[in-house]
C-alpha cells in the first residue's frame, strides 16, 4: 500500500498504550475483528475481494484508499500478521512474504539496479551468498564479502556506489556478533542502507532497529513459527520504504505469503517470547556441557564467556545468547569411511567424525532447519552451506568437524544423552 497522503483512508487499528509490552503485542496485535468478534484471528482465504461499486473499485486500485484488493498484495491476515511483527521489532511497517530467502530478493530487487554495491557479511546463510554472488552478479550488482566482525573490513569496501550493508547477528552456523551500531554509522556515512537478518534472535532477544538498522530480515519458517509448519518470510522497516519501492515489487512479482501460513506464524508470534527464553536457557546448558566433553574441539554459543563477541552479545541480544549452538568435534582416527567431493584426508576425518556424532543422535532430529521446538541437528559444510565451495566455508569459518544443535524444548539431561552417544564413542 502506498505511503500516507491527507486525504487517503485507511484501515482501522488496534490502540495500544504507550509503553505496551511485546508479551502483550505479541498475543494482542493485528486487526479489529470482524463483526463476528472473534477472538482467535480469522483466516481470510480468499483471492480477491468485494468493492461497493466502480468508483471504489477504480480508487482502491490506485491506492487512494486503503482496502484489500487482491491476495497477492493485500490480504487481512496477511496485514495481522505483518501490523503484529512489526510492533515487535519496532519498526514503522512490515511486509510479509513466501520464505526468508524471497524477502532477502524482495530488498535487493526492490532497492537495487544494476551498477549497485553491497557490502555483506562472509558468514551470512549458504544461500544468501549465492543468491548475491551468483544470481544478482549477473544483473550487474556487485557483492563486497567481508568478515562480519571486523569493522574496519567494512569500512574499507565501501564504494561510492555502495547502496546496502546486510548482516545477520547472530551468523549461521558460527554465531558470529557484529556491532549493529557500528555498522550503522559506517553504512549511514556512506549513504547506504543496513539490514539485518533477525533470524536467530527475534525480536523476543534482540531489536536491531534500536541499534541503528534500517531494515530487519527475517525468516518466519524459523523462530516466528516455532513448529517447523510452514514457510515464510518478511522485512521491517520504514513505511516509506517497506509501502513504496518494496511493496510497488512485491505487487508485480509476487513473492507472496499464503495467509494459511501468514495465520500460522501469527499464532507462533503469541508464544514467541516463552519459548524464546526457555529454548536459550537449554541452550547454554548445552554449551557449557560440550565444552567439557572431551571429544569436542571447540563450541560457538554467544552466552558463553569464551566466545569472542560474548560481551558484545550480552549488550544486544537482552542479556540471553538464543537457542542455536555450534560445535566442532576432533578428527577420527583410523579408517575414513566417508566422502567428501574435493576434500583432502583431514577434512574428511573432520567430516567422519562429525558424521559419527550426528548418526549415533537417537533424539535430535537430524535436519537443516532451525527455530523448532524440536531439538535439530545438521553438518553445515554438507547441508545448508554445501553448495559453497570448500574455500568459501573455511573462508566463513565453517570446517567439515562443525555441528550445529537448533535447541529445542526436550529436557536437558535428554539433549545431552543424546550427543554423549555419540561423543563417548568416537575414535579420536
Amino acid at each position: 500500500m502506498a505511503a500516507d497522503t491527507p486525504e487517503k483512508k485507511r484501515l482501522p487499528r488496534k490502540q495500544f498504550a504507550e509503553g505496551t509490552h511485546l508479551d502483550t503485542l505479541a498475543v494482542r496485535e493485528g486487526m479489529p475483528a470482524t463483526p463476528w468478534g472473534e477472538n482467535s484471528e480469522a483466516l481470510f482465504l480468499t483471492s480477491s475481494f468485494n468493492h461497493p461499486d466502480a468508483a471504489t473499485a477504480a480508487a482502491r486500485f490506485a491506492n487512494e484508499e486503503e482496502a484489500f484488493v487482491y491476495s497477492r498484495f493485500t490480504n487481512p491476515t496477511t496485514m495481522m500478521f505483518e501490523r503484529r511483527l512489526a510492533a515487535l521489532e519496532g519498526t514503522e511497517a512490515c511486509i510479509a512474504t513466501a520464505s526468508g530467502m524471497s524477502a532477502v530478493l524482495l530488498m535487493v530487487m526492490g532497492l537495487l539496479k544494476a551498477g549497485d554495491h553491497v557490502v555483506c557479511s562472509q558468514s551470512v546463510f549458504g544461500s544468501t551468498i549465492t543468491l548475491l554472488q551468483t544470481q544478482f552478479g549477473k544483473f550487474g550488482i556487485e557483492t563486497t564479502f567481508v568478515s562480519q566482525t571486523d569493522v574496519s573490513a567494512w569500512r574499507a569496501a565501501v564504494k561510492p556506489n555502495t547502496k546496502l550493508f546486510f548482516a545477520e547477528t547472530p551468523s549461521n552456523p558460527l554465531t558470529e556478533v557484529c556491532d549493529i551500531r557500528a555498522l550503522a554509522e559506517v553504512a549511514h556515512a556512506a549513504g547506504a542502507l543496513l539490514a539485518v537478518d533477525n533470524c536467530f534472535c527475534t525480536p523476543a532477544l534482540q531489536k536491531p532497529v534500536e541499534l541503528g538498522a534500517d531494515l530487519i530480515i527475517h525468516s518466519g519458517t524459523k523462530y516466528l513459527d516455532g513448529q517447523g509448519r510452514v514457510l515464510a518470510g518478511a522485512i521491517c522497516g520504514p513505511d516509506a520504504i517497506i509501502n513504496g519501492p518494496l511493496m510497488t515489487t512485491l505487487r508485480g512479482a509476487g513473492m507472496t505469503l499464503s495467509p494459511f501460513n501468514a495465520w500460522v506464524v501469527l499464532k507462533g508470534l503469541e508464544t514467541l517470547g516463552i519459548r524464546m527464553a526457555a529454548q536459550s536457557a537449554n541452550a547454554l546448558k548445552l554449551a557449557t556441557w560440550l565444552e567439557q566433553q572431551p571429544a569436542v574441539d571447540k563450541v560457538y554459543y554467544p552466552g558463553l564467556p569464551s566466545h569472542p563477541q560474548h560481551a558484545l552479545a550480552m549488550a544486544q541480544q537482552s542479556d540471553c545468547g538464543g537457542a542455536v549452538v555450534s560445535f566442532t568435534t576432533k578428527p577420527a582416527a583410523g579408517p575414513i569411511t566417508v566422502t567428501g567431493k574435493a576434500l583432502g584426508d583431514d577434512a574428511l576425518r573432520l567430516r567422519q567424525a562429525a558424521f559419527h556424532v550426528i548418526d549415533h543422535t537417537q533424539l535430535c532430529s537430524i535436519t537443516s532447519n532451525l527455530g523448532d521446538t524440536k531439538t535439530l541437528i545438521t553438518h553445515p559444510s554438507s547441508t545448508s552451506h554445501g553448495r559453497l565451495t570448500e574455500d568459501q566455508r573455511l573462508a566463513a569459518g565453517i570446517t567439515q568437524a562443525m555441528i550445529r544443535v537448533a535447541v529445542g524444548l526436550e529436557h536437558i539431561d535428554d539433549l545431552q544423552a543424546d550427543l554423549a552417544r555419540g561423543l563417548s564413542t568416537l575414535n579420536f
